[in-house]
């Protein structure tokens, strides 16, 4: 649905596409014990648990079967838990514009939020983003009698996040969860800051405070208990909810914590998570540039900043030759002649270089990305209906002929065997890159061959097939073809208005080379 695949069973689910980490359950009360343990069964490590009303039997029946399989589960009753900039699972921050807007990712390092309540954990982020506090988690661990994680196994799983360098709780009268806690910290098994704030101060023996599990019964669960508790196993616990903020802030400028913000991100209204830029100090998705330029090609830096992390050096070798293979390809593609038509008119580099970018379309460069799509398409079709690579490719072939369909990446016009695609995937297969996209180009080469059309792969498709493999999202491949590219129209461009005249007709085909005679690049870097 909407290209999202969908299963009648979490079993069905993990057959076909293998492990699942998270199992997300919005059914009905009545019906969520059965939704869980088949997610459990099924291997799935940690479910969570959105609705309330989940009978106390279930709940315990639940817990006993995540025990039985080495699994986890969070609520039941639970929003369950976001993690700023990555993701969320459950409904913590409602509408995500919303979401974004009030929980500051934890870039490199920010706090960690646990909550009893589900308004107050939402409420918890905001006003620690207000403050100008970062958050690696926020986590509502339900407000039910029986829960699967509780506040201390939150605290722990916080305690061994490298991400997280303090621990905020909105903790509640009621079961002995904070008491627990603070044994953790007098243990020395939760050793970063916490700070804490407990709600129903008021309450007597008896109150229920909005939830199930927040109930006082003989003398156990109070107010006071919790807070001293906390206090004397050494955490910081502030009187009113308003003053939860400030405490934050207070240690972590104590503990020169990196997930306090600056004035600047303090003050911004959305965020870009590629370059940070600060006086006398720029980073590339967290790195130095500084440093890049001193120990990373351009084409590792291209893999940077389009995927976020920085490949292997064999990788960034494969990058640097795909740069390379597209640089230029002749005065002949649209792209070229689209430039030098605009600057034999006189216009800027700006203008004609853009002009020769603008080109670049479905039939000249955008082949790269669509050819990556019909090689997912191939993939897809052989495990759907359980059949091998080349029966997938043939079958496909079939159905784009019957609609008068290209298979783009395949053929071209002047080369039988493109030197480009060969070493392109002798230096694919050098750096341990050999997946299934290369697998089903080298299966609808044999087809072609099999439909007596020899249409091998070129080098949009080598790309294609090259940088779907190494798992770069559909959209930036054609981005890759116009930055390997731009150089080259550079050089049309200053060429067309240094030798020739304004305004010329301009022959896509007739004309010469009379630039530097074949040399060897052996020679030269000797």
């Amino acid at each position: 649905m909407l290209g999202v695949p969908v299963f009648n069973t979490p079993q069905e689910a993990v057959n076909s596409l293998g492990q699942i980490d998270i199992s997300v359950v919005f059914v009905p009360a009545a019906g969520v014990k059965e939704a869980a343990t088949s997610a459990i069964e099924a291997g799935i490590k940690l479910a969570v648990l959105v609705p309330d009303r989940v009978p106390l039997w279930d709940a315990m029946e639940i817990a006993a079967s995540a025990k039985a399989n080495g699994a986890r589960f969070l609520g039941p009753n639970t929003l369950g838990a976001l993690s700023p900039g990555k993701g969320v699972v459950g409904m913590i921050g409602g509408r995500a514009e919303s979401a974004r807007q009030w929980f500051k990712p934890g870039v490199p390092k920010g706090v960690g939020v646990i909550s009893r309540s589900g308004g107050m954990a939402s409420s918890t982020g905001y006003y620690l983003g207000q403050a100008g506090v970062r958050i690696s988690t926020i986590v509502h661990i339900g407000g039910d009698a029986v829960i699967g994680i509780r506040l201390p196994d939150a605290a722990l799983m916080f305690e061994q996040d490298p991400l997280t360098e303090a621990i905020v709780v909105f903790g509640e009268i009621g079961s002995s969860q904070e008491e627990e806690l603070a044994q953790l910290i007098v243990d020395r098994k939760i050793t970063k800051p916490l700070i804490a704030y407990i709600g129903g101060k008021a309450a007597r023996e008896g109150t229920r405070f909005s939830h199930a599990g927040a109930i006082i019964e003989g003398g156990r669960g109070t107010h006071s208990g919790k807070v001293k508790a906390l206090r004397e196993a050494g955490a910081t616990v502030v009187e009113a909810f308003g003053e939860l903020p400030g405490a934050v802030v207070q240690i972590l400028k104590e503990t020169k914590g990196e997930g306090l913000m600056n004035e600047t991100d303090k003050k911004a209204v959305w965020n870009t998570a590629i370059t940070r830029v600060e006086p006398n100090k720029v980073a590339v998705r967290g790195y130095d540039i500084a440093e890049l330029m001193e120990r990373v090609s351009f084409g590792a830096a291209v893999y940077l900043i389009l995927t976020g992390e920085l490949p292997s050096p064999a990788v960034a070798r494969l990058m640097d030759a795909i740069l390379v293979s597209s640089i230029d390809h002749g005065a002949t593609p649209p792209s070229a002649l689209a430039a030098r038509s605009v600057a034999s008119t006189g216009a800027t580099l700006s203008a004609s270089v853009a002009a020769g970018i603008m080109s670049i379309n479905r039939h000249h460069g955008g082949a790269i990305e669509d050819c990556a799509r019909q090689l997912k398409a191939v993939v897809d079709r052989a495990t759907r209906e359980s059949i091998s690579m080349d029966e997938a490719a043939g079958r496909t072939l079939a159905a784009m002929r019957e609609a008068g369909e290209r298979m783009p990446g395949f053929g071209h016009r002047l080369h039988t065997k493109d030197p480009r695609t060969v070493r392109l995937f002798e230096l694919a297969r050098e750096a341990g890159v050999d997946g299934v996209h290369m697998q089903v180009a080298r299966a609808v080469e044999k087809a072609f061959a099999a439909a007596k059309k020899s249409l091998p792969i070129n080098v949009d498709g080598a790309i294609g097939a090259i940088l779907a493999d190494l798992g770069m999202n559909p959209t930036a491949l054609n981005g890759i073809f116009m930055i390997a590219r731009t150089p080259g129209l550079v050089a049309h461009v200053i060429e067309e208005q240094t030798r020739e005249k304004p305004m010329r007709r301009i022959d896509p085909f007739n004309h010469g080379y009379d630039g530097a005679p074949a040399r060897s690049l052996t020679t030269r870097l000797r």
